[in-house]
């Protein structure tokens, strides 16, 4: 796939050499293509992503993956900040409220496998914008399909078990060794948590937020990167 060439100013040399690690996925809020793309490749705005995909399908690079572009902000995960230097960023055109076209996954599910290939990432490191900014960013929302991008090995989804309790603090524990923020309030991070993973949940929280989030920890959590390292 050959994306097409359009440069933005908005980037730099990523920090202390870092590479790549994770990807991140994000909508644009904005009515149109174009209007993103012009937003991204403004000086003014201080703002820009790696890619650029369409509703149609069309693919537009504004960043090379060697370089740090500016769209991840303030956050961390799993307990780094400057999600910057060590991701590369996706944004995708979408209202928010919208269903995500046919032809924009389409995309998508080309360009991430050829990134994650080319960067060694795993599956496990393809996160959304409001995965590290708890409260902050919603996006790629609800509507987003993360099931489909994970029967594809281009995302993850958790294998959860039956029974345990809702509790707060167990899910807390396991979604910040997944990855989430741990300087967020509790109700936050779930809230976060559900944008990804449990969509259509809504009050307090459910024995399946609890079991999806230790299904998550228990396979990619920290003790298993310490492992595996």
């Amino acid at each position: 796939m050959t994306p097409e060439w359009r440069p933005s100013p908005n980037f730099g040399d990523r920090k202390d050499g870092a590479t790549p690690q994770l990807v991140v996925l994000h909508y644009t809020a904005m009515d149109s293509c174009e209007a993103a793309c012009r937003t991204l490749c403004n000086p003014d705005n201080e703002v820009s992503a790696h890619y650029l995909i369409c509703a149609d399908g069309r693919l537009i690079q504004m960043v090379d993956e060697e370089k740090r572009a500016w769209h991840a902000g303030a956050g961390t995960w799993q307990g780094r900040g400057d999600v910057n230097s060590r991701s590369i960023g996706i944004e995708m055109s979408n209202t928010g409220f919208a269903p995500f076209s046919a032809p924009l996954f389409d995309t998508l599910e080309t360009l991430l496998s050829g990134i994650l290939t080319r960067w060694d990432i795993p599956a496990s490191c393809v996160i959304a914008h409001s995965d590290f900014a708890p409260g902050r960013k919603i996006d790629p929302g609800r509507r987003f399909d993360w099931q489909r991008l994970a029967r594809r090995g281009l995302a993850i989804w958790p294998e959860t078990r039956t029974g345990g309790d809702a509790d707060m603090a167990t899910f807390i524990r396991a979604a910040t060794s997944f990855g989430y923020p741990d300087d967020v309030e509790p109700d936050t991070v779930l809230a976060s948590f559900r944008l990804r993973f449990n969509p259509t949940a809504e009050g307090p929280i459910t024995v399946r937020d609890v079991a999806m989030a230790v299904a998550l920890s228990d396979e990619f959590g920290i003790d298993q990167r310490t492992a595996g390292a």
